[in-house]
């Protein structure tokens, strides 16, 4: 009669084990689904509250890229040194995002990785100036879609990523438990954040192409989103990998901003 009492009761804790886990599993589905509909003008704390709520339950590809931030801080531009660079970018922004307006059509083979762009309010960019980098780095032949496996679609609400370009503490805050420092981007889930103080003044390496290193970084942390992992330099002198953090240095490599 003991034994079967055991045996009773421990056929009870594991029905309750499992009604646990499924009423967790459907808590973390209704959070996701939240969390995808959201708009991008959300402010700061609902959408890193949203993050931290569904890192227990990563989709495929993984949740979180590899962390951006080796134990040493990134190589700073100095902006006296080349007038062009001169932006005046705020530590913190205002935690608001404005989506750009409108659509692209769709860019590559199969089934499109939708996107939105949205610009920090108090930073000196405006949508309009940031989603048509975006747009022609995805669309560029050079870039993801030479494959033919990849493909892209800027939309109106409703994306599979949000390309958000923030100040850097609110870079930190939606990055987090990444560890950017105020000095990188990264990706994070849904969020490719894009840290403005790159933006605004790219990396020694790049030697002023803002335009090539802008590049870089979208594709880059793109390709996180489409479950690249890092890789190394391949040895001195040679071009790059653009999964490479570059932003740290390009140990011997060549400046690379495209993944083919």
């Amino acid at each position: 009669m003991e034994d079967m009492d055991r045996t009773n009761q421990a056929t009870v804790g594991r029905r309750r084990g499992a009604a646990l886990a499924a009423a967790g599993v459907a808590l973390a589905v209704t959070v996701v689904v939240v969390f995808v509909q959201r708009d991008d003008d959300s402010s700061t704390a609902e959408v890193a509250g949203t993050l931290t709520a569904t890192s227990s339950s990563p989709p495929s590809p993984p949740t979180r890229s590899p962390s951006p931030s080796p134990s040493t801080d990134p190589p700073e531009v100095d902006p006296e040194r080349n007038p062009r660079q001169r932006v005046d970018i705020p530590e913190r922004g205002r935690g608001r995002f404005e989506r750009a307006p409108g659509r692209r059509p769709q860019v590559g083979r199969g089934t499109a990785l939708r996107y939105t762009v949205a610009v920090e309010r108090g930073l000196p960019y405006a949508p309009a100036d940031v989603a048509p980098v975006v747009d022609a780095t995805l669309a560029d032949p050079r870039g993801w879609t030479k494959d033919g496996l990849h493909a892209f679609r800027r939309v109106p609400q409703r994306p599979d990523i949000r390309v958000l370009l923030a100040s850097p503490d609110t870079t930190d805050e939606l990055c987090a438990p990444l560890q950017t420092r105020g000095r990188v981007s990264c990706r994070n889930g849904a969020l490719v954040v894009l840290n403005a103080r790159r933006w605004a003044y790219g990396i020694p390496d790049y030697d002023g192409d803002l335009r090539r290193y802008r590049q870089y970084v979208v594709n880059h942390e793109v390709g996180h989103a489409l479950g690249a992992g890092h890789v190394e330099c391949p040895g001195p002198g040679r071009r790059a990998p653009l999964m490479q953090q570059q932003s740290y240095g390009l140990d011997g490599c060549r400046p690379n901003a495209w993944p083919r």
